[in-house]
């Protein structure tokens, strides 16, 4: 029996895939192993707590002794090499999870120090690097510093011992690239800076936006000295399942902090109606390294493709991995919206709509996203985003299966070539 055709990909495309597959065959191996370690760790923390039917019973209203609550945060504690966690479905994003955990732990006349440069776009306002009167860290006192990494993208370690002043309280770091180029941290690396830091000064709160990084390497970086760590459900940990939610993991103690900014100070972690949504978020754990594992093997076979084309791609298709992101440099902003159109039409979800460049909420110039998911704005399912300004990359991510993911990364350079033949 024939096989059915049933997308259009490009002949050049085809022919490019069946190289990329055959080039990218050792990452592939190096992604199974890394997933059937995380696998076996999460199944372990799953086991070891005792999980049950009865832990996914929802509750209402305050929701006072909820044991799924409770259970979920030691599950996802020790699944994320951590003391403590607090999983919460009534974190609205990764931006308010990592809100959450700055205002729990900085106070008034701290200062916190990123030494990965400047954060994402969307923390900017947290900070107060932009807008006023609206609750900042800025407006509470609380003042920022940066540092940039080095231009290899190795930490500047001159240039945080010379930042490392007596106000500062947290030392925080960006494990993910953003939208920029550089590359993304190993979880051992940010321990080396933990180390650093700590030595220079003792008591300093490391803390880690771990978004995108999540089950990619051997250990989270809390197992290497990072303090703190907070990231999102509709992420690599949520493994496709979760609607919503996010959590933030590492020591007891800042943890209750968190909690106590996330409801109230003296009730903390106690309250908090689960309202039925514990089993989606035991289930996406429970998937999340694999998920994890597609998503990577999708952005592998994209940077194969696209170097295959002809495109320059960060990371490279064999080099190591520390999140799922893959950029890919496309040159013009008509090639990266035409990148995203095909992306779109090969969704599951609204395949059929045209995604263009917006002003959206967050960012500071027109971003495009190609992003055809079950839970809206799920980077774990395969999209493709960037703001329309200079280098013109496209920044990748997510697929919950590679099949799929495939299939769509085909669909965009389809696209994209379709294009140089008009």
């Amino acid at each position: 029996m024939l096989q059915k055709p049933y997308f259009h990909i490009a002949p050049e495309v085809a022919e490019a895939s069946e190289r990329a597959l055959c080039a990218c065959a050792p990452a592939f191996d190096r992604i199974d192993r890394q997933t059937e370690q995380n696998q076996q760790k999460v199944l372990c923390a799953f086991i070891e707590n005792r999980v049950s039917e009865s832990h996914f019973v929802p509750s209402t209203g305050y929701g006072y002794g909820d044991r799924g609550r409770e259970v979920l945060d030691r599950v996802f504690a020790d699944a994320m090499d951590a003391e403590d966690a607090l999983v919460r479905h009534s974190f609205l994003s990764g931006t308010h999870t990592l809100s959450v955990a700055l205002f729990g732990v900085l106070r008034p006349g701290d200062k916190m120090l990123s030494v990965t440069g400047i954060p994402y776009d969307t923390i900017h306002s947290v900070i107060g690097l932009r807008g006023s009167g609206q609750g900042s860290l800025k407006d509470f006192g609380i003042a920022f510093d940066s540092v940039a990494l080095k231009e290899d993208g190795e930490p500047d370690y001159d240039g945080i011992e010379q930042a490392l002043d007596d106000a500062v309280k947290m030392v925080y770091v960006q494990r993910s690239r953003g939208y920029t180029l550089r590359k993304s941290l190993s979880a051992k690396t940010i321990g080396e800076i933990a180390r650093f830091v700590k030595k220079k000064k003792p008591g300093v709160v490391v803390m880690v936006d771990n978004c995108y990084g999540e089950f990619v390497d051997e250990a989270e970086p809390t197992a290497y000295g990072a303090d703190l760590m907070a990231g999102s459900l509709i992420k690599n940990p949520g493994g496709g399942v979760a609607p919503t939610g996010g959590y933030i993991a590492g020591r007891s103690d800042l943890i209750e902090l968190c909690a106590c900014r996330h409801t109230t100070a003296g009730v903390g972690r106690e309250i908090g109606a689960t309202l039925g949504h514990t089993r989606e978020l035991f289930l996406g754990l429970f998937h999340a390294p694999h998920v994890t594992g597609e998503a990577l093997k999708t952005a592998v076979f994209a940077a194969g493709l696209m170097k295959e084309l002809g495109f320059a791609v960060t990371p490279e298709p064999l080099e190591e991995r520390h999140d799922i992101i893959q950029a890919v440099k496309l040159q013009t902003p008509e090639n990266l919206i035409a990148f995203c159109q095909g992306m779109q039409a090969g969704a599951p979800i609204d395949a059929f709509v045209t995604p263009e460049p917006w002003d959206m909420p967050g960012y500071d110039s027109q971003v495009i996203m190609a992003a055809g998911a079950f839970t809206m704005g799920a980077s774990i399912e395969l999209s493709a985003d960037a703001p329309l300004r200079e280098p013109y990359a496209v920044w990748m991510q997510g697929g919950l299966n590679f099949h799929s993911g495939k299939t769509g990364v085909q669909l965009a350079a389809t696209h994209l070539l379709q294009l140089f033949k008009k």
